[in-house]
């Protein structure tokens, strides 16, 4: 966690015209698409100090018109909205439902944890904010004109959140794909739906990147992230053994390539065919 907002970011071109921008703070990583006509920003930061930090940084790049789209609804990805308006603000109708259900738990539970950490000023400046709540519906998919080039808007299925969207780039063959992945650091489970992850991040594999960018950490190759989808075939797979009483909760942590799962309670269940490969068990 960093201090005051001294964490300008520094940007890293993922394709032509494609921008990603990395901040040191929850090693996040935001987007940038720019069009002939318009630009799209991918996701606004976690407060409003955060957000207006990052609509500079997209106002020294481009002059152009500007869209938001919302990967999902924690607050470092959608926190900093207010510093883009006016503008249209895109997200699958779950994110604006979990955004008015959930900012305050967020705000309290984030502000105590900056506090913990001994950064008072983030704290405040998250305490201080009212996230913006998303007007444009994605579900389960939309296709926004850049002028001269187009940003697909797209609603894969379940994973890191109920509603996380995926932003691909045609033309660049990049997607901008949220929390669905991280690197560096294991995936966060704490809202997630172990048994559909592993079949969202093949729906984003087959639409063909060369580069993705997670929501957190550097940019990724399809390997990489074709590695990462394995290992959370592997957390299905557990998180469906522990629900059929096949093993207990403290032998699929043992197992499993990620910390935190939360193995115990009702599983969430898929909503599609289990994929082969995905009922390892370990």
């Amino acid at each position: 966690m960093g201090g005051v907002d001294t964490d300008a970011g520094r940007w890293v071109e993922v394709g032509d015209g494609v921008l990603a921008r990395r901040y040191t703070e929850l090693d996040l990583t935001v987007g940038l698409v720019l069009g002939g006509e318009r630009a799209l920003v991918v996701d606004t930061r976690g407060d409003e100090r955060q957000g207006a930090e990052w609509a500079a940084a997209v106002r020294a790049v481009t002059a152009l018109p500007i869209e938001v789209v919302l990967t999902h609804a924690h607050f470092d990805h959608c926190f900093g909205t207010a510093a883009f308006l006016p503008c249209p603000v895109h997200a699958h109708p779950a994110c604006r439902a979990a955004i008015t259900a959930t900012a305050a738990a967020q705000r309290a539970e984030w502000a105590a944890c900056y506090h913990e950490h001994g950064d008072p000023a983030t704290a405040d400046a998250l305490t201080a904010t009212r996230p913006v709540l998303p007007d444009h519906r994605v579900d389960p998919a939309v296709t926004l004109d850049l002028g001269g080039r187009s940003a697909d808007l797209r609603y894969l299925g379940r994973g890191h959140t109920d509603h996380d969207l995926v932003v691909h780039v045609p033309d660049s063959a990049v997607v901008l794909a949220g929390d669905l992945l991280e690197q560096g650091a294991p995936p966060d489970f704490g809202d997630a739906f172990p048994a559909d992850w592993p079949h969202t991040v093949t729906a984003l594999l087959a639409l063909g990147p060369r580069t993705v960018v997670p929501g957190h950490g550097d940019p990724m190759d399809p390997g990489e992230v074709a590695e990462q989808r394995d290992a959370l075939a592997e957390v299905a797979a557990l998180h469906a053994a522990v629900g059929a009483r096949e093993i207990d909760a403290g032998t699929a942590e043992r197992r499993s390539p990620y910390p935190g799962v939360p193995w115990s309670g009702v599983p969430r269940t898929a909503t599609h065919p289990p994929e082969k490969g995905d009922s390892r068990a370990g």
